[in-house]
């Protein structure tokens, strides 16, 4: 059912509503990105007639003699691998069907689920466009970024976006007089990136292959976005937004499983998507996971045990929430807001002793957030001491599981504040990773996953993909034809 909108909603905000009557069911009957094998094909059957008629002979001689090489060599892989990178683009889309559908659960990044709020009678602005939609119902918050900074609505954002902690409950809560939800929870459409810059992450790459595939949105392929604010509950510390998220997935994957067939669920996540999916499942009790989960699938994780971006993030404002001519540092203050925030700081396990934030007259390692904080301006007043936050062990979710990750792009591993002033842009210092997460974080947890998966007799496959950035491991072609192999494999293993 479509959404109504209230005729006091200003004009620019209805290009941010969800239509998600009309994306929810809908199947793009599209081909699969063309890749080195096919371009051969196609190249075969266009070559320019440079010379004459012996030169295109002879072109098409060499290429024919090519791609009958390649033909055999192709021969030696795997058969879900040959297939897929064999297949000519006229087999591609509603056509190709498979065998057997496993239903699929599809996360996506940080940046990528969507926000809508409602104001009430409670909610005093700070500024009186604030409280222009009070009353109203349910408009976008987090959505498009363009429409928040056309229109002025930055500070807004920030106010209704920002959290709480309320002692009397020991959990974070909205503004007063502001409600949020999360929207199309169960859709893999419920995810997208909040601008034009990059029209196909959040997994709508991945996603069109699947549905290339003859994966339907809502019938085998599912989705759960989240509030992007909150964390997954800490020892000590409760959060009432993820226990009912948690419930709602496990009804999902569910519901996924009976709705075909009774048929285990292979669970797909992308970075902090994928983190939550490994929450997600070690909150869940191990039978329930082996009578219910097929594989999971890990791409670019955000380690538990940390990584050097979620503390320059801390120290900067946020990476992940972009706006154009927006300075991250004007987003700070709500970003300590998010309990989020705190998770994945860089562990003493993995980074020791080695300074992580360099100043002027005091270097900071892994070991100093108790003396980094009070210097950046961070209070942790009311809630967990802050090394409650930093994780120092990996849980395995001990399912069928397989890792992939990039490495080779440049990744910040220190940052300088050449004045021991935080208020100003740091320079950073690189090291190896995926533009994101550091290798050596990387290497760690997924060295710690498989010992606890082997000690258990339990599937663990780490892939390494050369050159391949965080965001781009299921958009990029090459690494996306890995990660469509080994899908296409899972989905052929013991079917």
């Amino acid at each position: 059912m479509g959404r109504v909108f209230d005729s006091h909603v200003p004009e620019w905000m209805w290009g941010m509503q969800f239509n998600s009557a009309d994306r929810s069911g809908r199947w793009h009957a599209r081909a699969r990105v063309k890749w080195s094998v096919s371009l051969l094909r196609a190249k075969a059957n266009s070559i320019k007639v440079a010379t004459g008629r012996d030169t295109l002979i002879a072109a098409m001689a060499k290429t024919k003699a090519f791609l009958g090489l390649l033909q055999l060599l192709l021969l030696l892989l795997p058969p879900s691998l040959r297939d897929y990178l064999w297949a000519a683009p006229s087999d591609h889309g509603a056509g190709q069907q498979l065998k057997v559908y496993h239903p699929i659960l599809l996360q996506a990044g940080f940046s990528c689920s969507s926000m809508e709020a409602r104001l009430t009678d409670a909610y005093t602005p700070s500024l009186p466009r604030c409280g222009a939609l009070k009353g109203k119902g349910w408009f976008p918050l987090w959505n498009r970024t363009a429409d928040l900074v056309d229109h002025d609505y930055v500070p807004c954002f920030k106010e209704q976006m920002s959290l709480v902690f309320d002692p009397a409950i020991n959990d974070y809560v909205n503004q007063p007089g502001v409600e949020t939800r999360v929207t199309n929870f169960g859709s893999t459409y419920g995810f997208a990136w909040k601008d034009e810059s990059c029209p196909l992450c959040c997994n709508v790459k991945l996603r069109n292959e699947l549905e290339a595939l003859g994966y339907r949105d809502g019938d085998t392929l599912f989705g759960a976005p989240y509030d992007i604010r909150h964390a997954p509950p800490r020892p000590g510390q409760r959060s009432k937004v993820y226990t009912d998220y948690f419930a709602r997935v496990k009804d999902l994957v569910q519901h996924a499983s009976e709705k075909n067939g009774n048929k285990t669920v292979i669970l797909i996540g992308h970075s902090f998507g994928a983190r939550l999916l490994l929450d997600f499942l070690n909150s869940t009790p191990l039978p329930w996971r082996k009578q219910f989960i097929k594989h999971l699938v890990l791409l670019s994780p955000t380690p538990t045990i940390g990584f050097m971006q979620p503390l320059t993030n801390l120290a900067w404002g946020p990476t992940c929430i972009v706006m154009e001519n927006v300075p991250r540092l004007t987003l700070r203050p709500m970003w300590w807001s998010f309990p989020s925030s705190l998770l994945s700081q860089p562990s003493p396990a993995v980074f020791g002793h080695n300074p992580l934030i360099i100043t002027k007259h005091r270097n900071y390692s892994a070991y100093d957030y108790q003396d980094f904080l009070p210097a950046l301006g961070f209070s942790m007043n009311g809630v967990l001491p802050f090394n409650k936050w930093v994780d120092k062990r990996v849980e395995s979710p001990m399912v069928p599981t397989t890792y992939l990750s990039g490495f080779g792009i440049q990744t910040t591993k220190q940052v300088v504040f050449l004045d021991d002033n935080f208020n100003v842009e740091p320079e950073n210092v690189y090291g190896d990773g995926d533009g994101v997460v550091n290798w050596n974080s990387v290497l760690v947890f997924a060295k710690e996953l498989k010992r606890q998966h082997s000690a258990e007799n339990v599937l663990f496959k780490f892939i390494k993909i050369p050159n391949v950035s965080h965001s781009y491991i299921s958009i990029q072609e090459d690494s996306l034809k890995i990660v469509m192999a080994e899908l296409l494999e899972i989905l052929e293993a013991n079917s």
